[in-house]
């Protein structure tokens, strides 16, 4: 049994004791039991277990900063508030996550695992630091390096019990918080601090669910997923069981998480108070979470719907679209692709004949309200800026086949960008029992599989597809009694009958508390359900009053998933790339699958596709209508006809792969804005593409371009020699001018990183440059198409996709400083437009000149005009304090901030565009 060890000097120790006893809360050391089982079912026969080979050959590596261990008692959590101690292993891969950004440029094969840890199945018995047996039929060992659990059972209720045990000693406070947060309800359990009223107002309208919906949820995984469904529910049954188990023994033996008490949930001193039990029902609510926030794609139709009507207001219908289209890129000849061969895969595209398309009437659509009623320091909250809506954040995936490497073996460097909390979402863990042998990283709270990692002779990970699986509906509303209704109306026409909307609510109280100190208050939370999904914005069609709906594929499937992971996790299935393929078909969310063994590298593309009808246009809102509905669409279990696997991006054996949330593939429709000529995945590409010609490709090779590529400014690399071309176009004659294009053109030479002068020095070589071209960026695409698009266009194209994603911007999930940059901006339009102007040829061009209305004279003008003014800006004001950093702190501003979900807290590392968890493998060897 596990209880997380302070590191702390005799004087402090006795400090800290002290002040504990005069709380009453002296904590025991537990002892392994396996009597924690107690009441649990028989375990269930399976399969005779054997031990795992393992075919890596210590050639797979990963990290997951800032450490395995997320739980720390009062103890703990108090010397750390008063010396700054942290527990064992909460921190310990931090430095080594951080220190790749000055050690890339010399890292050689044998310098992999300085910077990564050893993925190898197993703990070499000079390494154990501990071992548990919660149960007879599962061990729990843990290495000394990261405190890694390494997962044994001998039958398969065993290893999932030892699974949610595990997961309880490394997350039970985490895993609690964020099934309050599926529900709605983490003010009351938490606090009623804005980042908690946020989290909570931002989830529970995407999945609005009732404890019936939750619980509907688990019961069709049992019944109508046949063997395999009811196999995943035995697991999930077991796993809670193990969460329990802990749950109950920490809370006895007094070494549960200290946060319990400083919510007021436990008394320090009585230890009276609760850790509520899981259930099953919290899995569905935590997986609505995780999906949420990186399985989604779609929506966004009604701001398309307002930035389309601008356009045609501006230009005319015709024109107006043609503009609007130009800024869509539904189909960018010159945007990074994941699947490079020519391969197409017709997807939401532009249907030739549309029909259905519901625009609303201009100025009519206002956005449907969700919290009402506010009292206390909710009433204060309403002052504030609302909660922003959390993006999906990047991850990327880099794989080389074996005909590419030095090995002749595929190598990849992958993984997904989960934000940075402490403790982590994600949480690394071995798993080896009956049909399961996996090592990897999976969600707290849903950790009964690997969710992102290898088997014993393959690996695999995802990043976030997003393409289109929510659409938006436009509902008329009407009244029951046949009144004449109006944009509050609470009925709406559903294949011909006026049916009620149900309403669903959620009334959040909360007192301040130790750790939230916020004053009490309270607020409600109000949603409509239709047929069509949830309604999300009232507007007039034609003067008529209609409600918005966003209906979503995976909505009321939040869990369906559990059945690909399983299978991910089985050695008997996945065999090779196309078992594996096959596996990520069960899948519902929007992920692209990578894959590598011995043999192949593979790609897969998984999500419930909706088939559309005939002419309906995914990018805009379509009415609601049965003729308009997804085939097959049957709104009780919300299940439709999805598109057959055949027609999803997939790919075997490809030169190399990269993925950075770019565009799949020929003809698979993006569901937003941004996949054009200039993309993230762009410094992916042009550091995979000539390693890949040269050949000879190996893991430190393809380690140092994805690191080159975490450290390098988009905007600068890709869009500053057009630029600079621009203002050179005549004699430059203002000196300050000069003074920043010279230093702009030397960081181009340098290669336009954002990157310290020697580690630890938190200062940027090329700071001034730095400083001028995140001061410029917004300044210049402001003068280069407000002019000449007007200001009513210019922002609601704005609002369908944001100018600039800066480092130190407020964007992902965990705001700013989240390390995740570049994802989404105006790269492509200015690269168009600059290189039309410089008369250089393009594909797929905008539809009209903006920069000086088509003149390069008028256009330098506007850019040296901007330039000089982001020179002068100086970095305090680039740069302004923001409750982390000092005013004009540029590395700082950058930097990447570990944001506390409980009492610990973490140093500050330096900024790099990279996945939060990331694996280095190559299979020498298959079975």
């Amino acid at each position: 049994m596990r209880r997380p060890a302070t590191r702390t000097s005799k004087r402090t120790r006795t400090a800290v004791a002290t002040a504990l006893i005069a709380l009453g809360a002296a904590l025991l050391t537990p002892g392994a039991s396996a009597a924690s089982a107690a009441g649990a079912p028989a375990p269930r026969p399976i399969a005779a277990y054997a031990d795992p080979a393992d075919y890596c050959g210590r050639q797979c590596a990963d990290i997951l900063p800032p450490g395995q261990s997320g739980n720390a008692t009062l103890a703990q959590i108090l010397a750390h508030k008063a010396f700054g101690t942290l527990p064992a292993h909460t921190s310990d891969q931090l430095a080594r996550y951080d220190s790749l950004v000055a050690g890339y440029p010399g890292l050689t094969d044998a310098k992999v695992n300085d910077f990564f840890n050893d993925a190898s199945f197993g703990v070499p018995a000079d390494q154990v630091e501990s071992t548990t047996s919660p149960r007879s039929d599962v061990t729990i060992t843990r290495d000394k390096k990261s405190g890694v659990p390494h997962i044994k059972g001998t039958t398969r209720y065993g290893t999932s019990f030892g699974a949610g045990y595990a997961a309880a000693q490394d997350r039970l406070w985490q895993m609690d918080l964020f099934r309050h947060v599926g529900r709605g309800d983490l003010t009351p359990f938490a606090g009623g601090a804005l980042a908690n009223q946020g989290l909570e107002q931002q989830f529970w309208p995407q999945a609005p669910y009732t404890e019936a919906d939750l619980q509907a949820q688990v019961d069709r995984i049992r019944t109508a997923e046949g063997e395999r469904g009811r196999l995943a529910m035995e697991d999930a049954q077991a796993y809670i069981d193990g969460i329990n188990a802990y749950r109950v023994q920490s809370k006895n033996g007094r070494y549960f998480p200290g946060e319990y008490v400083l919510t007021g949930h436990i008394n320090s001193i009585t230890n009276a108070g609760e850790i509520k039990p899981f259930k099953l029902t919290d899995l569905i609510a935590l997986a609505s979470v995780v999906g949420g926030l990186f399985g989604g794609g779609g929506g966004g139709e009604v701001q398309a719907a307002l930035s389309l009507l601008s356009a045609q207001q501006k230009y005319g219908l015709e024109e107006g679209t043609r503009v609007w289209e130009s800024f869509r890129e539904r189909e960018d000849p010159e945007a990074v692709l994941t699947v490079h061969d020519g391969t197409s895969f017709p997807y939401a595209q532009k249907p030739a004949d549309p029909r259905g398309a519901a625009l609303p009437d201009a100025g009519s659509v206002t956005a449907e309200q969700l919290v009402y009623d506010r009292t206390g320091s909710a009433a204060t909250a309403a002052a504030a800026d609302p909660p922003q809506p959390m993006k999906q954040s990047m991850s990327n995936a880099l794989l080389v086949s074996g005909a590419k490497t030095a090995s002749g073996h595929p190598v990849a460097v992958f993984g997904p960008q989960t934000g940075y909390l402490a403790p982590q979402l994600l949480m690394l863990q071995e798993l080896q029992g009956p049909g399961i042998s996996a090592r990897g990283a999976s969600f707290a709270g849903v950790s009964m599989y690997v969710q992102l990692g290898r088997g014993q002779d393959y690996a695999w990970s995802a990043t976030s597809a997003g393409q289109d699986i929510t659409d938006t509906f436009a509902v008329e509303l009407c009244e029951p009694g046949g009144g004449a209704p109006t944009r509050t109306s609470a009925s709406y026409l559903y294949r011909g009958t006026c049916t009620p909307m149900e309403k669903l609510e959620h009334t959040n109280t909360w007192k301040s508390s130790v750790a939230d100190p916020t004053p009490g208050g309270s607020y409600r939370m109000q949603v409509w359900r239709t047929n069509y999904g949830i309604v999300t914005h009232r507007a007039t069609i034609a003067g008529k009053p209609v409600a918005y709906t966003a209906l979503r594929s995976t909505y009321r499937h939040e869990a369906d998933s559990i059945i690909g992971f399983q299978m991910f996790n089985d050695p008997s299935y996945v065999k090779d790339a196309r078992t594996f393929q096959e596996a990520a078909q069960h899948i519902g969310y929007a992920f692209n699958w990578f894959y590598v063994d011995s043999r192949e590298a593979a790609y897969y593309n998984s999500g419930s596709n909706p088939v559309r009808p005939a002419g309906v246009d995914a990018a805009l809102p379509v009415q609601g209508k049965q003729q308009y509905e997804w085939q097959g669409f049957d709104p009780a279990a919300n299940t439709a006809a999805y598109t057959p696997p055949a027609e999803h991006p997939q790919s075997i054996g490809q030169d190399y792969y990269i993925s950075w949330n770019n565009k799949q593939a020929k003809g698979y429709g993006a569901a937003g804005f941004g996949m054009g000529s200039v993309h993230r995945g762009d410094l992916l590409d042009q550091r995979v593409k000539p390693l890949v010609a040269a050949g000879g490709v190996t893991r430190a090779a393809l380690t140092r371009a994805m690191a080159d590529a975490a450290v390098t400014d988009l905007r600068a690399e890709n869009l500053l020699p057009e630029l600079l071309d621009v203002l050179r176009s005549a004699p430059v004659t203002d000196p300050a001018v000069a003074a920043a294009i010279d230093k702009l053109a030397a960081w181009q030479a340098a290669g336009t990183e954002r990157k310290e002068t020697a580690p630890g020095s938190k200062t940027y070589g090329h700071a001034d440059a730095v400083r001028i071209m995140d001061a410029w960026w917004p300044l210049l695409v402001e003068a280069e198409f407000k002019p000449g698009l007007g200001a009513p266009l210019y922002d609601a194209l704005r609002a369908s996709l944001t100018i600039d994603e800066a480092p130190n911007a407020g964007h992902g999930p965990t705001g700013s400083h989240a390390g995740s940059a570049f994802q989404y901006g105006w790269w492509s339009y200015v690269d168009k437009d600059l290189r039309t102007l410089l008369g250089r040829p393009v594909s797929g061009p905008l539809a009209r000149a903006y920069c000086g209305s088509g003149s390069l004279p008028e256009c330098r003008d506007a850019m040296t005009a901007t330039l000089k003014q982001a020179a002068a800006a100086t970095p305090a004001a680039v740069y302004p304090a923001d409750g982390t950093c000092a005013a004009g702190n540029q590395w700082c501003a950058d930097a990447i901030v570990q944001r506390p979900v409980g009492g610990l807290s973490h140093p500050q590392i330096n900024w790099q565009n990279r996945p939060t968890y990331q694996q280095v493998v190559e299979f020498p060897a298959h079975r």
